[in-house]
Formats: structure tokens, C-alpha cells, sequence
């Protein structure tokens, strides 16, 4: 059996900026900030982004492009509509796409843009290691100048290997042919601490799933745990990365870092449960969802 030659899931704040610095910024390389805050707290995104950013980058506005007649927050959009947002921002299946996004911790909305780019069939797609913390930390360029790109031809195909939906999640709770693992912290998996921001929404989990919570893969700084240490991760949590997974959270974001970690170790086919928990709270019946969170009320 050939193995899978995998595209390089992360690129370093120096190789970017030699790329920034000898001008191939272009149709052949383009940058993206995929930050995003939660509406009404002391962050937001577009305007940090038009205050500064790197260099030739676009925004790549999650508001945007996902499908605004869901229910939940931030589904995928349609082939279409992916292809439409991303030519827009000179994006052709050429170009090496590089994500990045401004959170404290180095990376935390980038994985979930660079995984979408990969369920669309994008294979060139990187993301900045140690994110805009790191490359402000180390002094590189910064611009408060936009960018507007020559827009591009992109063709989207959708691999549906790396989607799950709700019943495919029923399914597997028959079938167990799938590992689970939700990103989130310890305490919302439990349900012994709030989920932020969504009204209504408990915490809790799936049943049969595991937690690693996915701050756990970045080092203080914010970088990409080494593959070592990110391999002997999953086998405390006894994740056999040569079996199935899929990767859970709230909403199909902090998930991606599971399938960006899983990918670093050689497993690139990690699906994403898009809808998440707040999918599953809301559609399964209670017997199926796991959670202390009444008790710890109590």
C-alpha cells in the first residue's frame, strides 16, 4: 500500500515572512486572518484586522461564509457558496492558502478554516504556526493597508468522508464504528461548567466519547505541540489514530484542532460532527446526552 504524501498542515511564522518579505503574496500564495469573537465582548475581529495585520492578507470573515439558514451557528456553507466567498478572495485551487487568526492562545479559529478548505477538496492549505501572537511577538511586518486581491476561479467539491451529521452520530452510537473525541474543556464535557455564550445550551457530552480538550495541543506560546508529544496525547487518551475518528465540540470549530493534530501524526481523514453539541442538545432525546450539570446546580 502507497502512503498518503500529506501537504504540510502548518507553515512558520520565519517561511512566511521571507514570503511576505520577497513579495509572493499573490495568486499562488495567500494569507488569511480566520479570527472571531464571541458579539458584545471586548474583541472584534474586523476591526483588529483593519487596525493591523500581516501583510497582503484578506479577512476571511466566518460570518460570512457558512450557512446562515442553519439554526446553529456556524455550519457549512453550500459548494457554491464556498467557492463563490473564496474566489472572491483570490483563491483559485492553485493557490497555497495560509490561515492564521489573532486569539491569546496562538491559534484557535485557523484549524476550523483550514479544515473547511480540506472538506471542500483543497489540499494546499496551511496554518500559521504560533498564529498573529507569535508574529507580532517576533517582530514581523504588520499593515493596517487592505488588500483586494484579483478575484480567482475556485471549484469546490465536497469530501464527505470528513462531514458527519446528527445521524450519522445516532448510527455510530450503534455501530461504534467510529472513535469520539470532544475538544472542549473538562468541565463543559462533564457538565460541571457553563457553556459560553449560547442561551439555553447545557453542558454535556455525547455518549461514548472521550475528551482532550484542545488547548492541550498548544505549548504555553501558542505553538503546535511536537508531533511526539501530540501522538503520546492520543494513546493516554488510548485514541488509535490507525482506526476511524470523528471530532466533536460546541460547534464544529475547536473540533478541528483534533483533525489538525490527528493530521500532524498522519491521520488526515478525521471527520468533523459540524452541528457538535449544540446540535445534539437540541435534537437528541435526554437519555443521550451525558451531563452533571443539574446535580452541580443542585
Amino acid at each position: 500500500m502507497v502512503q498518503q504524501v500529506l501537504y504540510r498542515a502548518l507553515v512558520s511564522t520565519k517561511w512566511l515572512a521571507e514570503a511576505v518579505r520577497a513579495n509572493k503574496i499573490g495568486p499562488e500564495l495567500r494569507v488569511l486572518d480566520a479570527s472571531w469573537y464571541e458579539p458584545g465582548g471586548k474583541r472584534d475581529a474586523q476591526k483588529e484586522f483593519r487596525e493591523r495585520h500581516i501583510p497582503g492578507a484578506s479577512f476571511f470573515d466566518i460570518e460570512e461564509c457558512k450557512d446562515k439558514s442553519s439554526p446553529y451557528e456556524v455550519m457549512l456553507p453550500s459548494e457554491k457558496h464556498f467557492a463563490d466567498y473564496v474566489g472572491r478572495l483570490g483563491i483559485s485551487n492553485q493557490t497555497h492558502v495560509v490561515v492564521y487568526d489573532g486569539d491569546n492562545l496562538g491559534t484557535f479559529y485557523a484549524p476550523r478554516a483550514w479544515w473547511m478548505f480540506r472538506v471542500f477538496g483543497h489540499r494546499t492549505v496551511s496554518v500559521l504556526n504560533g498564529g498573529f501572537k507569535n508574529w507580532v511577538k517576533e517582530g514581523h511586518p504588520v499593515t493596517s493597508e487592505s488588500t483586494r486581491p484579483e478575484p480567482a476561479v475556485f471549484k469546490a467539491s465536497l469530501n464527505r468522508s470528513l462531514l458527519k451529521t446528527y445521524e450519522d452520530m445516532l448510527e455510530n452510537l450503534e455501530s461504534k464504528r467510529f472513535q469520539v473525541v470532544d475538544s472542549r474543556s473538562e468541565g463543559r464535557y462533564r457538565g460541571t461548567e457553563p457553556e459560553p455564550g449560547t442561551q439555553g445550551l447545557e453542558p454535556g457530552h455525547i455518549p461514548q466519547t472521550l475528551n482532550m480538550p484542545f488547548f492541550n495541543f498548544l505549548t504555553e506560546e501558542g505553538f503546535e505541540k511536537s508531533t511526539e508529544e501530540i501522538r503520546s496525547m492520543f494513546q493516554e487518551k488510548k485514541v488509535d489514530l490507525s482506526k476511524p475518528l470523528i471530532a466533536t465540540c460546541r460547534k464544529g470549530v475547536t473540533a478541528c484542532h483534533i483533525a489538525l493534530a490527528a493530521y500532524l501524526c498522519g491521520t488526515p481523514d478525521v471527520a468533523i460532527y459540524d452541528g457538535s453539541w449544540s446540535e445534539w442538545f437540541r435534537r437528541a432525546p435526554p437519555e443521550l446526552k451525558i451531563s452533571e450539570w443539574k446535580r452541580h446546580k443542585a
